[in-house]
């Protein structure tokens, strides 16, 4: 048999195989609803600290999609708004929206708590409202945490997440979040 044929039915049968296996993890993964896609929605209640002088209390409502690429790893996107804002030294201040893109390292144990830790950028923007005019900003940040997902169901999981989502310029916006998550 020619050389170069041999080189070329060998190649495409270890490709062909290669990508069946991938196909048959993919489904099993799937079918599992141990990795996958999931979404969900999170009730954030923020911190903001500006030097010595400004503490204000915010709250968010977010989404979030995500896939687990393995036990271990997942990556997902969020996106949200404030649902309330907070007085501030004759300021309104409020966070108009948010959204960022994470990485998650999940520690799975047998049991229906699956601890984590979260890693990503942030993009927020925010507004102070004081008499006389009105300022926005929008910046964004490494955002890194902790939480906790606890499996309610087969295919639904509270969620508890602390997040420092901005750190900058004197500047930290802090978040504990409540949640729930849907696996497909």
């Amino acid at each position: 048999m020619n050389r170069y044929l041999f080189r070329t039915l060998a190649t495409g049968g270890v490709a062909s195989a290669l990508l069946m296996s991938g196909a048959a993890s993919a489904q099993d993964m799937y079918k599992s609803g141990v990795q996958g896609l999931y979404a969900g929605l999170n009730y954030t209640f923020m911190n903001v600290d500006y030097g010595s002088n400004v503490d204000a209390d915010l709250e968010t409502l977010s989404g979030k999609v995500g896939v687990m690429a393995t036990p271990y790893l997942g990556v997902e996107a969020r996106a949200g708004f404030g649902t309330s804002d907070d007085r501030v030294l004759g300021a309104d201040i409020s966070i108009d929206s948010l959204f960022g893109g994470y990485a998650t390292l999940n520690l799975p144990t047998n049991t229906p708590i699956t601890p984590y830790a979260v890693l990503g950028f942030t993009r927020i923007s925010s507004t102070a409202d004081i008499p006389g005019g009105s300022y926005s900003d929008d910046d964004s940040d490494v955002s890194y945490g902790l939480g906790v997902n606890v499996d309610m169901a087969r295919n639904v999981a509270a969620n508890l997440e602390y997040m420092r989502y901005y750190d900058k310029d004197d500047v930290t916006l802090d978040g504990l979040s409540l949640g729930v998550a849907f696996r497909f």
